[in-house]
């Protein structure tokens, strides 16, 4: 421009503005699931066994996981695997794995109608359960002889019957969609929980970290006794006993079959 009739340069004007839409922009072009992978590897990053998140990064992965859709993940009731099947058995339940690392994984659980994932538990982990579509009945505990820096109450080794320990009951009922995300910790909300098939569902999981034989996190799977069959009496739970049971651990069940299937949503992009 000119001032003066002398040709001046024009001042130069931030363009942070421009660069925060943009940035803007560019992160609502990730995918769901990408925004997941993201906030859960930023989650997970110092975590391991035992290592529960604090409660802002819980609500962090939580916040995305409540607005995830069927969609979001490229998954619809009417896809074959969700349909009922004539085999006399329990029907197969299909897993969509998206992602995993020695720290984190992300997953699909697809089950057809009276299917279920029987009784199990998730040593020292931190997971995170999105009900996608359906109803899904879930049951779950946490063990009562917890260590003694915990706030419950009850020490029962003494009372335990031989390959039986007391756990109270976290959760019974049936979750239907729209719902919010579920969350369970190393020693509390219902660490060992079963999912059984109301009608054709889908449960996307985090779990942090995963599970793993060499690092001593397997998956164990549980029988459960109400907590009359085995007290003989003994008065050491708070009023009737309903609120508890006796689980008992037993080898994966052999009508129990997990089959993995293609995964065909947005991938997800390390970085």
């Amino acid at each position: 421009m000119r001032v003066d009739g002398q040709l001046v340069e024009k001042p130069y004007k931030s363009s942070s503005k421009k660069i925060r839409r943009r940035q803007k922009k560019a992160g609502s072009m990730l995918s769901a699931v990408q925004r997941l992978y993201d906030v859960c590897k930023d989650v997970f990053a110092d975590g391991g066994a035992g290592v529960v998140p604090p409660h802002e990064d819980v609500e962090r992965i939580r916040s995305v996981l409540d607005s995830l859709t069927p969609a979001d993940v490229g998954l619809s009731p009417n896809l074959p695997f969700f349909k009922k099947t004539e085999y006399k058995g329990p029907p197969a339940v299909r897993y969509l794995h998206l992602y995993d690392c020695p720290r984190f994984s992300i997953g699909i659980f697809c089950l057809p109608p009276t299917s279920c994932i029987p009784l199990h538990n998730h040593p020292g982990m931190t997971v995170f359960s999105k009900l996608l579509f359906g109803s899904m009945h879930i049951k779950s505990y946490d063990w009562v002889d917890v260590p003694e820096n915990s706030n419950q109450p009850l020490k029962t080794g003494h009372f335990q019957p031989p390959g039986m320990r007391l756990a109270k009951l976290h959760r019974d009922a049936v979750f239907t969609t729209p719902c919010e995300t579920s969350i369970l910790y190393p020693l509390e909300g219902g660490n060992m929980h079963r999912f059984t098939a109301v009608t054709s569902c889908a449960v996307l999981d985090v779990l942090g970290p995963p599970y793993s034989d060499a690092e001593g996190r397997p998956c164990m799977y549980y029988n459960d006794f109400p907590y009359a069959s085995f007290s003989g009496g003994a008065d050491i739970v708070p009023g009737n006993g309903d609120e508890y049971a006796w689980l008992e651990e037993k080898a994966k069940p052999d009508d129990f079959f997990v089959l993995g299937a293609k995964y065909t949503g947005p991938k997800i992009i390390e970085r």
